[in-house]
Parts: structure tokens; sequence; C-alpha cells
């Protein structure tokens, strides 16, 4: 019988798992057909199945807070940002190498969250996240001979992939997460279609088509697998399987494309995750000890 833990954590590697199949099925397809055709294919598909999630689910309406809607749209926008420069750099750098800077991603959003929102944010977690991003530095390299505009192009990336984080995190409780997800994805849809107008199409061929739906396909499978690892397990128990993420990155970027990332780059790449895990664990010892004086002022109270 698997713990509620277990549970979780198998729901969030299989989550890391899909959306690195979802990468590398948009690899394979680098140098063979337009980005943007590629992404606008591929966003009819989880357009239409996430669209179908959220009407079976009661949350396809247009029933959203003011407030809302500008988050929605500023999160929509950082998503199409996103999506432009993450898979701009993964057609044109080995897949492990794209997937390491990403794992920087909940240090830069935890770090933002302090800049810009005043969240709480002791020495101890600082330190992991300075000691974090000289790791993405370690990956990046700049004025190396191996350095190259795409590592740019993943950081950028990671800043709009943060300002999309934050920003889901101000969305209020009113607004269904799936009517945000559809949104977003409509979004992807929009853009990419218009962009795609812009670049000669090529013809779908068994190849490019069934690429295109396993990307799509994993991309679902990613996001609802997301969503249940929110719902079984404690997050400071499930949260660092997230990482997992990399080391898929490593074996199919091996096997599917024959990369192996540079010395260098996995030691950057160490950094990054332990970096990440101490802050976890930092974060979930902080939220044990205010709940445990919230129990104890609660107590002392009656």
């Amino acid at each position: 019988m698997l713990t509620d833990n277990t549970r979780g954590a198998l729901l969030m590697m299989a989550s890391m798992a899909a959306f690195t199949l979802n990468d590398t099925f948009m690899k394979t397809l680098a140098g063979d057909m337009p980005l943007f055709q590629l992404i606008f294919m591929r966003s009819i598909f989880t357009t239409v199945a996430i669209g179908g999630m959220a009407l079976y689910l009661g949350a396809l309406h247009l029933r959203i807070p003011r407030r809302d809607r500008w988050l929605i749209v500023i999160r929509a926008l950082s998503e199409v940002g996103s999506a432009y420069f993450f898979l701009t750099a993964l057609y044109n750098m080995p897949l492990a190498n794209v997937s390491a800077i990403m794992q920087s991603l909940p240090l830069v959003v935890t770090l933002a969250a302090a800049l810009f929102f005043s969240e709480q944010l002791g020495w101890r977690r600082l330190t992991a996240i300075m000691v974090g991003l000289c790791g993405v530095l370690l990956i990046v390299r700049p004025g190396t001979e191996g350095f190259n505009i795409f590592s740019v192009y993943a950081l950028i990336a990671v800043a709009f992939v943060t300002v999309r984080d934050l920003v889901t995190r101000r969305v209020s409780g009113a607004t269904h997460s799936m009517m945000v997800t559809f949104i977003t994805s409509l979004a992807l849809l929009i853009a990419f279609g218009l962009a795609s107008m812009t670049v000669e199409w090529v013809p779908l061929t068994l190849h490019r088509s069934a690429m295109t739906l396993g990307a799509a396909v994993m991309v679902v499978f990613g996001y609802v697998f997301s969503v249940m690892v929110m719902r079984v397990g404690e997050i400071s128990f499930v949260a660092p399987f997230r990482y997992t993420g990399l080391i898929w990155a490593l074996v199919l970027g091996w096997l599917v494309f024959g990369d192996w990332p540079a010395p260098l780059t996995l030691l950057g790449a160490v950094i990054v995750v332990g970096s990440g895990v101490f802050m976890l664990y930092r974060e979930a010892q902080l939220k044990r000890r205010i709940a445990t004086e919230t129990r104890l002022r609660t107590g002392i109270g009656h």
C-alpha cells in the first residue's frame, strides 16, 4: 500500500518525465520544422484537451474577478515569452544544458518574491540562492569559448517563467486554475498562430505529425500529473522530486541526441540542485516552526 508521500513523489517524477519527453519530442524537430509552426500545431491539441478538462470541471466560464483578469493577461504573455525563448534555446543547445539552467527557477522565484513582494528570506536561504546562481554561471560560463547567445535565451526564459509564477501567486482562489491554464494555452495558440504566418510552413509528414502529437500529449499529461501532485503528500517531501527532471534530461539527451554535458556543466547542475533542495528543506522547517508556534499560542489562548 503506497503512502500519500510515495504517491506524491511518483506523480512529481511522472510530471517531470512528461515535460522532459515533451522537450525531447520538440527538439527532434529542430532544423526540420519551423518553431512557430510547431508550437502552433502543438497548441491546437493542448488547448482543445485543456478546454475539455476545464469544461468537465465546470471551470470554463468568464466569471473572473476584475483584478484577476489583468493578472491572467500578464501570465499569458509571460508564458508566450518563456515558450519562445526556452524552445529557441532548446532548438540550439543540448537538452541537459537547458534543463540545468531551468532548475534555477525555484531559487529565482524565491529571490524575486523577497525583492518585489517583501516575503521573508533568511540568511540561510539567501546563501543557498547565491550559491545556486553561481552554479548557473558554471553552466552558462559567460566569456568562455562554450558560451553562446542561446544560453542567454534560456536565462531570459527563466525570467519570464519567474514573472508567470509570481503573478500566478496573486490570482485569487475565486478563479479556477483550469480556466487560467486554458486562457494561457489559448494565448499560445493565438500568438504562435499569428507568428507562424511569417514563416514558410513545411508539410506535415508522418514523423513530424507524430513528434508534434507526442509533445502535445506529454504537455497535457505533465500538467495533469502536476495538478494531482498538489492533492497528495506533503509538499516538503514531494517538491524535491521536481529535480528528477534533470536526470530525465541527461538520460534522454544522451540516448536520443548523443549529448553529454561538460564536467563544469554537470558540477554547476549539482550545485543548482543542491541549493534548491536545501532551500526547500529550510522552507519546510520554517513552516513547521510557524505551525508549532501557532498551535502553542492557540493553546495558551484557550
